[in-house]
């Protein structure tokens, strides 16, 4: 009786368990469905444009200024006070530069990401270029400091500073942003449809476009068509205003600075997902053997040119597919990162504007007569009841009207709109951190040598080994290590297998997600074979 009670909550703690597996198979099945790839990453460019739109900010005269990034921008570009100073300016930023790909290559990159954290997706060099990039951009940021400590022990520099003002106006820091945001996100859609078309994991899915995409040079000389015409387009209206977004709504629906913030949250939370919808997040370390997008090879490599005599190695510069493809989204991250602040942070005197009747917001187009207002001046009250003495004309009669509003929220309110940002982020990293490292018993490869480069996209029975032994070696490989059998997600398992299902058929397919379950962990699980989302 006892036995039979034991076996009875063993079977159906077992059921339980597996009921969960089955449906994280059909969540994971429709989350990276391309259906829900391509809505996610074209919603993306949509939302870019639309907050374009709507923000007031694009429409400013003021000076830009952007945290950090403007510091590195100003440091650089402009506010030289000439003579030495310019020498000593211009040696200090190419030693940031220097500094910053050295440390982003030998620190952040092997050491911090590669020997500390044990990321795979950084393993060996990828993603390495990322990595200095970003790096190059702290140490930009850090060497400002120490030239404007230089520059305040000479004293009376202080115009020479280096700040986040950038020394160009907000309407056209936008402008340059939004076309930058169209590039990232456009062609981080263009991409994910490319790759969409070209894999078979959903094999049932688009058949007649994937047989045209795959015809001769189609995918080809489409993705350089329509990128090229569709961006000479954008290009063009956005730099000449010759569409404008206010006569074109008519206030319909109009947005406020709550509605802003949160539509710039979601817009991270989308660049997020493009890249958690990977069928090899977190990891990335799958070896599906597609063709670069608008490219008919799988990888780029350079070979730098380099003095022999000095160098005894060659040295390349290699981009893998998975970084060529959604290095872009953390590009675009930083000036997505900026709107969101914009909003946060929105104050209409601060950016030369003034709130109406209807809480609509007035911007001046004047860039050199806000110096001589101040906000008892700058408001709709004055403007609309005293003239320029120049046209006899009330102040606001030279002002562009806005269609979106300003209601003073207040700060608490509107950080609210991070929480969804902030989710995605915690989400993000937490993924990576439980799936995308290299656990302690198994070897972090620091370096790619030319045996790897020789056999990395070979199968294992190119190099004389059956399905059957890789599959047995790593399970064996797991069990030293301790690491629970019952399920095992092997995204890519070579050949066919009784114990290994496509996501999205009945038969087996190569390099496709499968779920293997473990018969000499789980007896009771013997009959069960597969799961189907």
């Amino acid at each position: 009786m006892g036995s039979d009670m034991l076996h009875d909550c063993l079977r159906g703690r077992w059921k339980a368990r597996l009921g969960r597996m089955e449906i994280d198979a059909r969540f994971r099945y429709y989350f990276q469905h391309p259906w829900s790839r391509l809505v996610v990453a074209y919603l993306v460019t949509f939302f870019n444009f639309l907050i374009f739109a709507e923000d007031p900010v694009s429409h400013s005269q003021t000076e830009a200024h952007m945290i950090v990034v403007g510091n590195c921008f100003s440091f650089i570009v402009n506010k030289y006070p000439g003579g030495g100073w310019n020498v000593l300016k211009i040696v200090m930023w190419i030693l940031a530069i220097f500094t910053g790909l050295v440390a982003g290559k030998f620190f952040f990159h092997r050491r911090l990401f590669g020997r500390y954290l044990r990321l795979k997706m950084f393993r060996e060099d990828h993603g390495s270029w990322m990595t200095m990039f970003f790096s190059t951009i702290l140490f930009l940021f850090i060497f400002s400091h120490i030239y404007n400590l230089l520059l305040l022990m000479t004293g009376g520099m202080g115009l020479h500073m280096v700040t986040e003002y950038m020394g160009i106006r907000n309407e056209s820091f936008m402008k340059m942003a939004a076309v930058g945001t169209w590039m990232g996100d456009f062609v981080t859609a263009w991409m994910v449809t490319d790759m969409m078309l070209q894999d078979t994991l959903y094999p049932e899915w688009g058949q007649t476009a994937r047989r045209f995409w795959k015809q001769g040079n189609n995918r080809i000389v489409l993705f350089w068509t329509v990128l090229i015409s569709l961006t000479s387009v954008v290009v063009l209206v956005i730099s000449t205003d010759w569409i404008s977004w206010d006569n074109l709504n008519r206030g319909f629906l109009p947005s406020d600075e709550v509605s802003r913030a949160f539509l710039a949250s979601f817009i991270l939370v989308f660049d997020l997902l493009i890249v958690m919808q990977d069928w090899e997040f977190p990891h990335f370390m799958g070896d599906l053997d597609m063709n670069l997008p608008g490219l008919s090879t799988t990888q780029l490599k350079f070979k730098l040119p380099v003095c022999k005599r000095i160098f005894k190695e060659e040295y390349h510069i290699h981009i893998t597919g998975k970084w060529f493809n959604y290095g872009i989204i953390f590009l675009v991250l930083i000036l997505d990162l900026n709107m969101w602040k914009n909003q946060i942070f929105y104050k209409p005197y601060e950016y030369g504007q003034y709130v109406g009747p209807g809480e609509k917001i007035y911007t001046v187009e004047e860039p050199d007569t806000l110096s001589h207002f101040n906000r008892s001046t700058l408001t709709w009250e004055w403007r609309s009841t005293n003239s320029d003495p120049r046209t006899n004309l009330t102040y606001i009669h030279r002002d562009m009207f806005l269609h979106s509003r300003y209601i003073g929220a207040s700060l608490d309110v509107k950080c609210l709109a991070f929480i969804p940002s902030l989710a995605a982020f915690v989400l993000f990293g937490f993924f990576i951190w439980l799936f995308g490292r290299f656990q302690d018993s198994e070897t972090f490869p620091e370096s790619q040598d030319k045996t790897y480069e020789r056999i990395k996209r070979k199968s294992p029975s190119d190099l004389g080994v059956t399905p059957e032994e890789v599959h047995v070696s790593m399970s064996e490989t797991l069990k030293r290590s301790g690491t629970p059998m019952l399920l095992l997600v092997d995204a890519h398992h070579f050949g066919s297998s009784a114990n290994s299902i496509s996501p999205c058929s009945n038969e087996t397919q190569e390099t496709q997600p499968s779920i293997s379950v473990d018969k000499a962990a789980c007896p009771e699980a013997a009959d069960v074979d597969k799961l189907s989302p």
